[in-house]
């Protein structure tokens, strides 16, 4: 369908699609339920949007859960021309009647709407004398028990099938592991549905990882480098997140918190702020993010291990939405694995239990590991990463240094078949360490454990180190944790191999602050600065004046490309990213008038890159 293009190039100002949209497109076109897994910042919105603007009549409902989000991706299609609107609480009685009134005047193509207010009586009625076309599911993920952001409430959206059973239905998602997947396509009952899975990879993020040493002060240094940029510090609990964003205030910082124990008004206050640039960092708990449609975050920080790889993965996914660089960072401390491990022993359904550990343990694997972390993050949901290195992450870019671990590898394997020999069971990692460094506890007398070989031989390592060798020597695949209520440590047929030949064993040195080191980027567009920084702060005052976010009028991306190449004359904007048909007669001249009086007194840039 080459009009799809030419509609892509007019209302939205993109000369390409991204990958899958096309398809996804086509298919949703051909009245074909879809299942679209993109990962976030890779275009869903559009997947249902420009079908909605290509058929001539109809509307286009888009189920969504989040007051925030809808508001933001109304005021963005408004501003490009698209007839869209949104029925949510936020209303007045007498905008919401206003709103029905257009919508069975058939004024509307597209209507953003909560999944609980679709089940209401009156709406049944109101859905069949619309005109109904397609139905977009939005965070399609919530449905699924198994999802990490589960709404009951989602559950109740499958009642549309029967009510509208002609209406092709979408369903959005950014993440999801195949159970959540079929989970998906069975609640919603889609109809031989088909499916988009893109790649995971988000080429333009950097993953780090480093050890924490004095989170604030860590977190204020890296801040210090980019003090014009936006970011989110995501931390385990509400009286952290105050105390981060007191901190950065107190440095001169604009930052806000955002958790379930501010009132509902200053939580959206703070939102907003953030949404707007008026501040530029929020310290939040992960209450704060799901369907935040800010693009130009430009980094995100987790102050606190976070509970699962899932979660982790949407998080810093909000960095970089824009397709320009973002910056990942985790700072890891083994001791908050241990906090976490002590509410996972107060959960009392042993199922949820069970799953906690594991989720735990594959977050710590990730970030002790010292391999390629895309590879690890891409693994997780399914994916090969095709390259041995990515270039982006600190794994990469400065690989961690390795040290002949055979005799501290013999001495723990040693000591893990020494006491399953002893005792005809296995023992957990914690009680294999007491007996290495020659604890004298009850749990080690009573069981003759001192009277074993292996009893105070590591006594050259703190525990902590051992635990560090311990989860690595798992990670080699010489030792397995079992997945019981209480998990023992068991030597694999591997580590056996390693106990018989004494085959050399290389391990990891522990994580160290890295060297600063600059590397070309992808996503980044080199532009002039200065130039970009003026185009800024007239698309604030814009904004402002229009009582929208910033991006609301142009992303960064837009930006960028005027500061490199420069755009004198409403024509030279013609091409521009982002400059649809409605942006490039509503703001080009005053866009172009601005780098203008820049030219006057400021030479251009050449850039060879």
């Amino acid at each position: 369908m080459p009009e799809l293009i030419d509609q892509l190039r007019l209302t939205f100002g993109y000369d390409t699609f991204r990958p899958l949209q096309r398809e996804i497109i086509e298919a949703h076109l051909a009245y074909r339920d879809t299942f679209a897994l993109l990962p976030t910042g890779g275009g869903k919105s559009l997947c249902f949007q420009l079908p909605a603007i290509m058929r001539s009549t109809g509307l286009t409902i888009v189920v969504s859960p989040l007051i925030a989000l809808m508001k933001d991706q109304v005021d963005q299609l408004q501003e490009a021309g698209v007839a869209a609107t949104y029925l949510n609480s936020s209303l007045s009685s007498a905008e919401a009647r206003t709103r029905l009134a257009g919508l069975h005047r058939g004024e509307w193509r597209l209507l953003y709407v909560a999944p609980e207010r679709l089940m209401l009586d009156q709406w049944v009625e109101n859905l069949k004398a619309w005109n109904v076309t397609a139905i977009a599911i939005d965070e399609a993920h919530c449905v699924s028990e198994w999802g990490h952001d589960f709404r009951p409430e989602y559950r109740q959206i499958s009642k549309l099938r029967a009510l509208l059973p002609e209406v092709p239905i979408m369903a959005l998602t950014a993440t999801a592991t195949v159970r959540v997947r079929s989970d998906i396509i069975t609640h919603l009952k889609l109809r031989d549905p088909q499916v988009f899975v893109a790649s995971f990879n988000r080429p333009n993020l950097t993953y780090k990882v480093l050890p924490k040493d004095g989170p604030s002060k860590q977190i204020i240094e890296f801040v210090k480098k980019r003090k014009d940029e936006s970011g989110i510090v995501y931390c385990a609990t509400r009286a952290t997140s105050d105390r981060m964003a007191a901190a950065l205030a107190g440095r001169g910082y604009s930052a806000r918190a955002y958790h379930a124990g501010l009132d509902g008004e200053e939580r959206a206050r703070n939102q907003e702020l953030f949404l707007r640039d008026d501040i530029k960092i929020i310290c939040a708990t992960i209450a704060f993010g799901m369907g935040i449609n800010k693009p130009n975050v430009r980094w995100v920080i987790h102050h606190d291990l976070p509970k699962n790889i899932e979660g982790y993965y949407q998080e810093t996914g909000r960095a970089g939405r824009d397709g320009l660089p973002g910056d990942c960072l985790l700072l890891f401390s083994a001791g908050d694995a241990a906090k976490q491990t002590h509410f996972i022993e107060e959960i009392t359904n042993a199922q949820e239990q069970q799953v906690a550990r594991t989720q735990l343990r594959q977050t710590m694997h990730y970030a002790e590991s010292a391999g390629c972390r895309r590879r690890e993050l891409l693994a997780y949901f399914g994916e090969t990463f095709p390259l041995n290195e990515c270039g982006a992450c600190d794994n990469c870019l400065e690989p961690r240094e390795t040290y002949d671990g055979t005799m501290i590898a013999q001495k723990f394997l040693s000591c893990v078949y020494r006491i399953q020999r002893a005792s005809q069971f296995g023992t957990g990692i914690n009680h294999v360490i007491e007996v290495l460094t020659g604890a004298n506890t009850d749990k080690i007398r009573s069981r003759g454990h001192d009277k074993l070989s292996t009893y105070g031989i590591g006594r050259e390592l703190a525990r902590p180190q051992w635990a560090a060798v311990a989860r690595e020597l798992m990670r080699l695949g010489y030792a397995a944790q079992s997945e019981d209520e209480y998990p023992v440590l068991e030597l694999t047929e591997d580590g056996m191999n390693v106990l018989r030949t004494r085959e050399e064993v290389m391990l990891t040195k522990p994580l160290a602050m890295p060297k600063a080191k600059r590397v070309a980027r992808a996503g980044e567009i080199t532009c002039d600065e200065i130039l970009f920084d003026r185009l800024r702060t007239l698309r604030k005052s814009l904004a402002d004046e229009r009582k929208v976010p910033a991006y609301v009028i142009f992303g960064d991306a837009t930006l960028r490309q005027m500061a490199r190449e420069y755009p004198v004359k409403e024509a030279n904007m013609v091409g521009i990213f982002g400059m649809g048909e409605k942006k490039l007669a509503e703001y080009a001249a005053t866009f172009a008038n601005e780098v203008s009086n820049y030219l006057e007194n400021n030479s251009r840039m050449a850039f060879n890159d």
